[in-house]
């Protein structure tokens, strides 16, 4: 459907020193058309950018792209967007459907509504202040998860599917 499929993937992979920075880091996206500012509707963003943040260092680590889709209600464009932001502990974006914050809270994801054109650097150094001095329940729970990259083989091979 229209609308609904990943158009592009590029991921920053840790450099060779391997410091383990991205392991201990809060992953968070931002729906945005520009990688500058916070943007988009989350139904209908046509771009993440997907940032590694710890209290004293943020990362740009991916940008996701998507063809463009309508603010029409169609549900078939969000399945592609929240599969997209696997890992992710929130997404920020100017708006987002109670559908899509029931779906992005399922599997894991805190959407955040912030105002349109906050720019993204604001957004990070505005989080990294909250690790620093008491972050949010949200923040709390993303960073005491297992980070087990492995932890959706057993359901997969017992068949789970959504």
């Amino acid at each position: 459907m229209a609308g609904a499929r990943l158009a592009r993937r590029l991921t920053l992979v840790e450099g060779p020193d391997g410091d383990g920075f991205m392991e201990k880091a809060l992953k968070v996206a931002f729906a945005t058309t520009d990688q500058i500012h916070v943007d988009q509707h989350f139904g209908s963003a046509v771009r993440f950018a997907v940032y590694h943040v710890t209290m004293d260092e943020a990362r740009f680590a991916e940008a996701i792209a998507f063809e463009a889709a309508s603010q029409d209600g169609n549900e078939d464009k969000l399945a592609a967007r929240i599969a997209a932001l696997a890992g992710c502990a929130a997404v920020y974006c100017q708006a987002v459907g109670a559908s899509a914050i029931g779906q992005l809270k399922t599997v894991g994801v805190q959407p955040l509504k912030v105002a349109p054109g906050t720019p993204i650097k604001a957004q990070l150094s505005q989080l990294q202040q909250e690790l620093r001095e008491g972050p949010a329940l949200w923040i709390v729970r993303a960073l005491s998860e297992e980070r087990d990259p492995n932890r959706f083989d057993d359901m997969e091979a017992e068949g789970w599917s959504e």
